[in-house]
């Protein structure tokens, strides 16, 4: 079954009466007869759209640190406060991290941001796709891709290969020496863009049956299983993603015109065009966007809506590593982290649209689910930005 649900038409949560909707036109920062301000929902709406983890950007700036860059001022430039890694559990939304991508690719003029011996040009990766989308099949076109990228990377080799029986595909980074943090993080950012690639190239989402990555055991929770959808296994000495050697038959589905299309969107919707809606947990955040600024639907009605009992919904959702508590708080989260971007939202405002009725409640929340109070939060996202005067990318001695 699959749940479409939008905040104009919501499904009614079994054994629940929602709350009543006064009629008439509410104005932010009007005050109803009870003294609670009253703001209009739709008018504010968040998507509640996936953020990502702090440990990413920390991640993203191994090249630029290494180079001695003005880490700060490039967060700030992505309207990122730098304050935020010091924050564990921080989270950054997904338009901040494609202008940190945007920001790094500038200063840098490398589409891998100094994370290798030599820059990869800015253009490579337009000039791959434009390759890859002449071919015929996935195949050639994977092909295609490679071997423009073999011209201007020194550290790994990335080929395409065949298992024994035919029947499993692998795309596999091969490493040349001992790999610096710097090599891993730059091997998993290809694994990521390649994949997105394969995506873009045949319209439609490659599930994968496996990834593998040098990088060792997060030690804070990452996005990576989330975007990759399968088993990731980390430590491994090849970074490689596999799948069925029968997707490499699609034929290639994009072109010039597309490509243009795809290379403005290019980082933000990399993957988020052909995310996996078919994934339990993804179909009932969907569900569960609707209902936010009221009490979200138990383990139990959420079961009953999906025609499931409680016991299969809470196994299935194990067998893709979720829980029902856990999508229902990471939604919250992600939906308070986009309000407090916005400076007209008072705290109270961002509670009530979750459906918090105390913002007390709000505030134990969301400092357990991201280590900090959301006032704090706010504070450390606001912090001054300050003026850059050119593309300069290193301070003066």
């Amino acid at each position: 079954m699959h749940i479409v649900a939008t905040p104009a038409h919501r499904h009614p949560v079994p054994g629940k009466q929602r709350s009543t909707v006064v009629p008439g036109p509410a104005l932010a920062g009007t005050t109803g007869t009870t003294g609670t301000i009253i703001a209009p929902l739709a008018a504010t709406a968040t998507p509640a759209r996936h953020t990502i983890a702090i440990h990413h950007v920390d991640q993203i700036l191994l090249g630029v640190r290494r180079l001695g860059f003005d880490i700060d001022a490039l967060l700030r430039r992505a309207a990122i406060s730098p304050a935020l890694l010091a924050s564990p559990n921080a989270r950054v939304t997904q338009d901040q991290y494609a202008a940190l991508i945007r920001t790094l690719r500038r200063t840098t003029r490398d589409e891998l941001w100094g994370l290798l011996s030599r820059p990869v040009p800015p253009g490579v990766f337009a000039q791959a796709a434009g390759a890859m989308i002449h071919s015929a099949t996935l195949e050639e076109a994977i092909q295609a891709g490679l071997r423009r990228y073999r011209l201007h990377i020194d550290e790994f080799t990335p080929r395409l290969h065949l298992s024994p029986d035919g029947k499993t595909a692998s795309l596999i980074l091969h490493g040349h020496a001992p790999a610096s943090p710097c090599q891993i993080f730059a091997k998993s950012t290809f694994a990521f863009h390649a994949y997105g690639l394969i995506n873009w190239l045949v319209a439609r989402r490659v599930p994968l049956s496996r990834v593998d990555l040098g990088s060792g055991p997060p030690q804070a929770l990452t996005d990576t299983e989330r975007i990759f959808n399968t088993t990731v296994r980390y430590g491994q000495s090849c970074t490689a993603l596999h799948f069925d050697a029968a997707w490499l038959r699609l034929p290639v589905m994009q072109d010039p015109a597309g490509l243009r299309e795809f290379l403005l969107e290019t980082p933000h919707k990399l993957l988020v065009r052909y995310r996996d809606n078919s994934c339990l947990a993804e179909r009932i955040r969907l569900h569960l966007r609707s209902h936010l600024d009221d009490e979200l639907p138990s383990l139990e009605q959420m079961a009953q809506m999906l025609r499931l009992t409680p016991q299969t919904l809470s196994r299935r959702l194990r067998d893709e590593g979720r829980g029902y508590q856990n999508i229902k708080d990471n939604l919250r989260r992600d939906a308070a982290i986009g309000m407090l971007e916005h400076s007209c939202l008072s705290l109270q405002q961002v509670a009530l649209r979750l459906g918090f009725s105390e913002l007390s409640t709000f505030h134990r929340a969301f400092k357990k689910w991201t280590g900090v109070a959301p006032g704090e939060y706010r504070q450390r996202g606001m912090q001054p930005i300050s003026p850059i005067q050119d593309d300069s990318p290193r301070q003066s001695a």
